[in-house]
């Protein structure tokens, strides 16, 4: 049977911003790019970022900010039951983030499943 599994999570993201407003935008559309190109890939089936805060200021003039944002990422897998479901689905998610490069990234909540 199929399921979609999501995953509530909160990822780094380190980049240069003029402000702290600008630095926030600037890693929404980053890591919007990367689970974008994701999906459109069809490695993870669904995704929404959530919020964006500056997570350490600047310590020097150039300096980056850098950036906590969550997120919620949604795959569809294969399994016998609600908790495969959610091991095979927490893995796959787990991987596709790592092989995109999202680094610094943690969960905020266990897996939910659902019937596809």
């Amino acid at each position: 049977m199929e399921f979609a599994v999501s995953r509530d999570g909160a990822a780094l993201v380190t980049l240069q911003g003029g402000s702290e407003t600008t630095a926030c935008d600037d890693a929404r559309r980053s890591l919007a790019a990367t689970l974008e190109s994701l999906s459109t890939d069809g490695t993870i089936d669904g995704w929404e970022i959530d919020d964006a805060d500056v997570y350490e200021h600047p310590t020097a003039p150039f300096d980056p900010y850098t950036i906590t944002i969550e997120f919620t990422v949604t795959v569809v897998v294969d399994a016998d039951g609600d908790d495969r479901a959610a091991e095979v689905g927490a893995n796959a998610i787990d991987d596709a983030l790592d092989a995109a490069g999202v680094d610094a990234v943690s969960y905020t909540s266990a897996p939910t499943t659902a019937p596809a």
